[in-house]
């Protein structure tokens, strides 16, 4: 392991460099919105001027690049909302990707699984929330669970295509899918991004986001460090006490968190791998984005890659 401290002070999110999505240009360090309503355990920021301050911050700080959904939202806040109204009118280089076919009602609960049909509803409610006349990216958001379900996403990612060639969607992604649901969609239309849970101890996607490199398609995992954080998904695999240790000596041996080097290696894992960590925290922001600039060495490579396969 390293013995030479890369401190974590720079605060760029283009440190780690930028990827295209279809005709766009990112920060290869963007930002999530899931987090600024605090599902999932996390929580939300102590008001919704907290949550506005956050995005003003994460814009200000370079990030171009935000995941928001339509069905982000609590009977206080909405994720879109907070988008809307911290950042209109929006500059020229931001890029908002959305998704669709999930959908919850107003009492937080998921619906059934949208049928192509619905499609259209879900990217108008989102250009309608985001005070859009396109959506720059829009995923398919395959089943509703935490976990890739099987079946064909053909019909689906059919209607999304035919959404674009009606001029409310510019790009397509697909989120939550399995290897050859990408093949099939690919298909059909092209994917500028696949958007699947992974990170430093949730390997099960290596082989996807291999391939996504060989096709020159983003790769963009979604809990790569709160699925490492015990607790924090329900159901996401732990890493061992041995495996904590080693994340916490790569951290104090660069004068980072152990968030910042869960970044850092995802950020490493390939050129198309954006990271999209989010929080309601003005100082986390900041840690996030810091994480850009953290320049691992080999030997942390060999060790925090160790620790991965063995919890996966």
């Amino acid at each position: 392991m390293t013995t030479n401290a890369t401190t974590t002070t720079t605060l760029d999110p283009a440190a780690a460099g930028t990827w295209r999505l279809g005709d766009r240009t990112v920060n290869r360090l963007g930002f999530g919105a899931m987090r600024l309503i605090g599902t999932l355990g996390a929580p939300a920021p102590r008001s919704r001027a907290d949550g506005l301050a956050v995005l003003r911050r994460a814009v200000e700080l370079g990030v171009n690049h935000i995941d928001t959904a339509a069905f982000y939202f609590l009977p206080t806040r909405s994720a879109n909302e907070l988008i809307s109204t911290a950042l209109q009118p929006y500059a020229d280089d931001l890029v908002i990707t959305t998704k669709i076919g999930a959908a919850r009602s107003r009492d937080g609960a998921f619906e059934p699984y949208a049928r192509p049909d619905q499609l259209r509803s879900h990217v108008e409610e989102n250009i309608r929330q985001l005070g859009l006349d396109q959506l720059d990216v829009v995923n398919l958001r395959w089943g509703t669970g935490l976990a890739p379900e099987p079946g064909s996403i053909a019909e689906h990612v059919g209607a999304l295509a035919e959404l674009r060639d009606a001029g409310l969607v510019r790009h397509i992604g697909v989120s939550n899918v399995l290897p050859e649901q990408l093949d099939e969609a690919l298909e059909i239309t092209p994917v500028v991004c696949v958007q699947n849970r992974y990170g430093l101890t949730e390997r099960d996607d290596d082989g996807l986001l291999d391939r996504c490199g060989e096709l020159g398609i983003a790769f963009v995992p979604f809990f790569s460090v709160g699925a490492s954080v015990p607790g924090a998904i329900p159901g996401a695999t732990r890493a061992d006490d041995r495996g904590r240790t080693a994340v916490e000596a790569v951290a104090a041996a660069h004068e980072a968190t152990p968030a910042q080097v869960r970044l850092a290696w995802t950020l490493h894992r390939g050129r198309h791998v954006l990271a999209i960590p989010g929080t309601g925290s003005l100082g986390h922001l900041e840690e996030n984005v810091a994480a850009a600039a953290l320049q691992l060495e080999d030997d942390d490579l060999t060790v925090l890659d160790g620790i991965g396969r063995a919890a996966s």
